[in-house]
C-alpha cells in the first residue's frame, strides 16, 4: 500500500528515555527520537540490542511514559493494539476467551464479543480451535491468537514487538506471509503497522519504510524507503542489494567527532560489553579464516551461512573488532593477523594470544588484573568492580559486562573467579 503522507496517525517528537532511579547514574536508552507514522504503511524499527526499539514501541502503546518529548495522536479516535514477542496469552483461558479479553475490558456485550472474536479467529486461520487452550497449540498458533486478540478491538495502529522472533524459521515465514496477505487484501481493521525487528531481511520483506537505530543510546540514524513491489522475492537482485546496503549502514564507522554507534559506549572501564562466549568468537574466526572467505566475509552472506540474525552476528563481530582480531567496515568482516595466528594455534597458544589482546584492548580486564597484582592476597571482591562499573552504566549492564569479563578472563587465565565467594584472585594466573 502507499502511505498517505498528509494523514499522520502517530507523531513522536524529541523522545528521550532513561532507565534507573532518580539520583543515580541513569541509562539513556532513547535520545531525541522523531517518528511519524502515516496512513496505509508498514514501518519497521530496525536495530541491535540496546537501541531502545521496544522502549519506543511501549511509549507509543502507552505502557510507559518517556522521560522527555511527546507522543501524540492527531486523530481523537486513533487507537493501538500490540502483539508481543512472548505471545502473552492467559494459559487458563481458551483461544476464544483470550481473544475476547480486550473486548471484555471495553465492556462489550457477551454476544457481540463472541461474534467479533469468532470472526477474528477465522480471519487469522484458527477456525476450529476456539475451545483449545494455549498449551495445546504450537508457537505459531499461539502467536496467531495474539494477533487475533490485537485485531478484534479494531485498532487504528497495530504495534508488533518482534512478533516472529520466538518462532522457528518455517513457522515465522508462514505467519509473515499470511499477515502480508491480510494486509494487502485490506482484510485487517487497521490503518498502519509499526513493528520492531532485528532481522534485516524481515524488514525489507515487509516494510514500506525502515528506521535504522543506533545503540546505547537509541537514535534514528537512517530512514530507508523500500520501493520494491509486493510480494517480494528474497532472491531478486534489488532485494539482495537493499539488504546489503542496510548491513553496510549498520556497520559504518562514525566520522571524527560524531558519537560512536555500536555496542561499546563509554571509554576506559566504562564500556558496556555484550555476552559473547570465547567459543563463539573462536568459531566465527575459524569460519571466516578458511575457504571460501579466506579472511574476509560479507556479513549478509555470513549470516545466511551460519543461520544468524543480525542481532546475533553483530555483537560477535564487534567483540572481535574490540579485541583487534577483526575490522568491521562496509558490511564486511575482515580478519586481522592475530586472528590468523589464533586460528592456526594450539590450545595454550590460543589462550596466550587471547590474553594479550584482552589486556591490551579491554580496560576493565587490565584494571582487575592490576588490582589483583597490587594486593598482597591477590584477591578482590567482584562487588568492588561492579560498583565501579555502575558509575558508568545501569546495574544490569554492569552485571552483563562483568560476566563477560569473567568468562573471557578465565579462558585466557588472566585471573580466576570463585562464583560462590564472588571473588577474583590469581590462584591460577596465566
Amino acid at each position: 500500500m502507499t502511505a498517505i503522507q498528509d494523514h499522520p496517525l502517530v507523531e513522536v517528537r524529541n523522545v528521550r528515555h532513561f532507565y534507573g532511579k532518580a539520583g543515580e547514574n541513569n541509562l539513556l536508552v532513547l535520545d531525541d527520537v522523531d517518528l511519524t507514522l502515516f496512513d496505509n504503511e508498514i514501518v519497521g524499527l530496525l536495530g541491535r540490542s540496546g537501541s531502545g526499539k521496544s522502549t519506543l514501541l511501549r511509549s507509543i502503546a502507552g505502557l510507559i511514559t518517556p522521560t522527555g518529548g511527546s507522543v501524540t495522536f492527531p486523530h481523537a479516535d486513533s487507537s493501538v493494539s500490540m502483539v508481543f514477542q512472548s505471545f502473552a496469552l492467559f494459559p487458563w483461558l481458551t483461544v476464544q476467551q483470550n481473544v475476547e479479553v480486550g473486548l471484555e475490558a471495553k465492556r462489550v456485550a457477551p454476544a457481540t464479543r463472541r461474534k467479533r472474536a469468532l470472526a477474528a479467529i477465522d480471519m487469522i486461520g484458527l477456525d476450529g480451535f476456539e475451545n483449545a487452550y494455549p498449551k495445546e497449540l504450537s508457537g505459531g498458533m499461539r502467536q496467531r491468537v495474539g494477533l487475533a486478540r490485537a485485531l478484534v478491538v479494531d485498532p487504528s495502529i497495530l504495534l508488533m514487538d518482534e512478533p516472529f522472533s520466538a518462532l522457528d524459521v518455517l513457522t515465522a515465514e508462514t505467519l509473515r506471509t499470511d499477515l502480508l496477505d491480510l494486509w494487502s487484501e485490506g482484510r485487517m481493521p487497521i490503518k498502519s503497522i509499526l513493528m520492531v525487528t532485528h532481522n534485516i531481511e524481515e524488514a525489507v520483506l515487509m516494510c514500506d519504510r525502515i528506521l535504522v537505530f543506533s545503540s546505547n543510546p537509541g537514535r534514528v540514524v537512517a530512514e530507508i524507503k523500500v520501493d520494491l513491489p509486493q510480494p517480494r522475492n528474497r532472491q531478486e537482485p534489488a532485494f539482495r542489494a537493499l539488504v546489503e546496503a542496510i548491513y553496510v549502514r549498520m556497520t559504518q564507522r562514525a566520522a571524527p567527532g560524531e558519537p560512536r554507534e555500536g555496542l561499546f559506549p563509554g571509554t576506559g572501564i566504562g564500556m558496556v560489553l555484550p555476552r559473547v562466549s570465547t567459543n563463539t568468537l573462536a568459531g566465527l574466526m575459524e569460519a571466516v579464516v578458511g575457504a571460501p572467505h579466506n579472511g574476509k566475509a560479507d556479513l549478509p552472506q555470513l549470516a545466511r551461512e551460519l543461520q544468524y540474525e543480525a542481532d546475533e552476528l553483530f555483537p560477535i563481530a564487534e567483540v572481535l573488532q574490540l579485541l583487534r582480531f577483526a575490522e568491521l567496515e562496509g558490511g564486511d568482516l575482515k580478519l586481522l593477523p592475530p586472528a590468523f595466528r589464533y586460528a592456526g594455534a594450539e590450545v595454550d597458544q590460543r589462550k596466550h594470544l587471547f590474553a594479550q589482546q584482552l589486556q591490551n584492548y579491554v580496560p576493565i580486564v587490565t584494571h582487575i588484573r592490576r588490582v589483583l597484582d597490587d594486593r598482597a592476597t591477590h584477591q578482590a571482591p567482584a562487588r568492588r568492580f561492579r560498583d565501579e562499573l555502575e558509575d558508568f552504566m545501569s546495574e544490569d549492564y554492569a552485571d552483563q559486562t562483568l560476566r563477560s569479563v569473567i568468562q573471557w578472563g578465565r579462558y585466557a587465565e588472566v585471573f580466576a573467579y570463585d562464583e560462590n565467594a564472588d571473588l577474583f584472585s590469581l590462584d591460577n594466573p596465566a
